[in-house]
């Protein structure tokens, strides 16, 4: 015998599922599993799981939007496809288009899923393509170091005059870490002038 079966979430524990609750059980649910400050983004939630392991083939998963079990459109398609696999058909209070439980439902799912697997894949592509072209032209992904190779210079020359990484820091209004990260990438790359401030093989240790 197939059932309908509700699942609802808050992602804050101060908020109350009771509204989503009464809206599931009023669409036919007779069982509701409700997870209680809980993210979408997360797989692992509690009742969640209990209510994949409750779900049988021929049973209707009813939520009030998509988001209450998946946080991207990836994490949606594939909890969706999981449940076709497995019999279970789902639908959405507030959303038309998530009905598998009609012929019509089921087709608008399925451009709904090609369209947004195509958008994941172009996206992925894009960034490997651009990270493919940084890494040509030398550069690798990521943010750019506030460290331009001005403001390097002025931190060797302040090293040089024995200030300390704090002050070189305020002076270029910067991360203490950032200049930290710099003059040590400076010394990698400048044994000479490594010696030259701290004698052969070292440098000078700074005051903090």
């Amino acid at each position: 015998m197939s059932n309908v079966v509700g699942y609802a979430r808050v992602s804050r524990h101060e908020q109350n599922p009771a509204a989503q609750e009464a809206e599931l059980r009023a669409a036919g649910a007779v069982r509701v599993f409700v997870d209680h400050g809980e993210s979408s983004r997360v797989r692992e939630r509690p009742q969640w799981l209990a209510c994949l392991d409750y779900l049988r083939p021929g049973d209707t998963l009813v939520v009030r939007r998509l988001d209450r079990i998946a946080g991207s459109e990836k994490m949606a398609i594939e909890a969706i496809n999981e449940l076709h696999e497995r019999g279970v058909n789902i639908r959405s209070l507030t959303e038309p288009d998530i009905d598998t439980t009609t012929p019509m439902g089921r087709a608008l799912f399925g451009i709904v899923a090609v369209f947004a697997q195509l958008r994941v894949d172009t996206i992925r592509e894009n960034t490997r393509r651009g990270l493919a072209y940084a890494r040509s032209q030398g550069r690798i992904g990521g943010r750019p170091s506030v460290m331009t190779p001005e403001r390097i210079t002025e931190a060797v020359q302040m090293r040089a005059e024995k200030k300390s990484i704090v002050h070189i820091a305020r002076v270029l209004g910067v991360g203490k870490s950032s200049v930290s990260r710099a003059l040590a990438k400076v010394d990698e790359q400048s044994p000479a002038s490594t010696a030259a401030v701290g004698g052969p093989g070292r440098s000078s240790p700074l005051p903090r």
